[in-house]
């Protein structure tokens, strides 16, 4: 689906108003901080309903306003994906609106104007990837970073996998309590089933995505880098092997929670299950030894590997809802150097097909199908 029209209101600095968007998509130039990248944000908070960045809903509204909307049509051609109606060729549309007031700190979430039961059931209609200067982060920070790109990613497009999530950190975070409360072992251990079973649930869920787009980060990551080697590997804190299934994970992973309840007593929380899980980046030099890229990755080759998550993350919502992704991109080239951005846009030539809306500070910084695209501006807020 395309992305035909978006409405705002009171969202950060941009105007209210209502913008339309062509097919193929658009660019959009203006200096830092006059809203190019708030604009991105509008629209990715109709895929997840929060804000990339993690900042509070009521520090999106706009200063001086009590509440902001957001609402965006959707157009598409009737070829459903996974969980959605395949075969109506007849062109078909979707109006995805939010909405938080700050007053009561209300939010309210529509499909073509109904409430879903839980705005969980809402998530990822848009079928967007954002690629920002900051992705470099999922290679740079910690493994609670990388933990949340898997759960966005893996609640958008793989159906149970948010359910067995919030089923996960509930009974976790009930079990942790009773372990601080110093609590008998019957009130601890009355929370594993539904620990180890959710938990086998989205460990098994990872570690079958990672396996499969392992291939994937290797050959992005060669392309953009000039066949340099680099892998994707699942790091879970409850070891089992990749071919594994979800019984065997589960029975693994009640074994690690008996063997280390005298430990989980003494320090008064859980220390086993996807809340502890890694996906590590290997950069493999030629000489044998393997080098995380966390620790020892240059600033190129971070941004290179956050670049091939990202382009994973769109071949996912390819595969699994038989569409294009809609490609937002923010400024994507301003940390990456002449010979890799050039193996960027020759790679983003052949694999992005579908509507691509891009910002940059200039012009002359258009870099990816600047002759394709209406160009479009924005300053204080006011896109025209």
């Amino acid at each position: 689906m395309t992305l035909q029209r978006l409405r705002l209101t009171g969202f950060r600095n941009l105007q209210d108003g209502t913008l339309e968007f062509p097919e193929e998509g658009v660019a959009v130039v203006g200096p830092n901080a006059q809203g190019k990248s708030n604009l991105l944000e509008a629209i990715y908070y109709l895929e997840i309903f929060r804000s990339f960045r993690g900042t509070r809903e009521d520090r999106i509204v706009r200063f001086g306003a009590e509440h902001f909307r957001v609402e965006g049509r959707l157009v598409g051609d009737g070829e459903g994906g996974e969980g959605e109606a395949a075969g109506d060729a007849a062109p078909r549309t979707l109006t995805v609106a939010a909405a938080f007031v700050k007053a009561g700190r209300v939010k309210k979430v529509t499909l073509d104007g109904r409430e879903p039961p839980r705005i969980a059931d809402a998530i990822g209609r848009v079928g967007a990837v954002l690629f920002t200067p900051e992705d470099v982060r999922l290679v740079s920070d910690g493994p609670q970073e990388r933990r949340r790109f898997l759960d966005i990613l893996l609640s958008i497009n793989v159906p149970g996998y948010l359910d067995a999530l919030q089923r996960y950190r509930q009974a976790l975070a009930q079990r942790n309590a009773a372990l601080r409360e110093g609590r008998g072992g019957a009130s601890v251990g009355a929370w594993d089933p539904l620990l180890v079973e959710a938990g086998a649930r989205v460990g098994w869920i990872r570690a079958r995505w990672i396996r499969d787009g392992a291939p994937t980060f290797r050959s992005v990551y060669a392309q953009v880098s000039g066949e340099e080697e680099a892998s994707l590997e699942y790091v879970p804190s409850v070891p089992v092997g990749g071919e594994a299934t979800e019984d065997e994970v589960a029975s693994t992973f009640h074994r690690i929670l008996s063997e280390g309840a005298d430990a989980e007593r003494r320090r008064g929380t859980t220390l086993s299950g996807p809340h502890r899980d890694e996906l590590r980046m290997v950069l493999h030099p030629g000489t044998g030894q393997e080098r995380d890229l966390r620790e020892y990755g240059s600033g190129g080759q971070r941004r290179t590997a956050a670049l091939a998550l990202r382009l994973l993350e769109a071949e996912t919502i390819s595969g699994r809802r038989r569409r294009a992704p809609l490609l937002l991109l923010d400024d994507i080239f301003a940390e990456l150097d002449e010979t890799r951005s050039e193996r960027v846009m020759e790679l983003m030539e052949r694999t992005a097909v579908g509507q691509v809306i891009l910002t940059a500070p200039k012009e002359s910084e258009l870099r990816f199908r600047s002759d394709r695209l209406p160009h479009w501006t924005v300053r204080e807020g006011v896109v025209a």
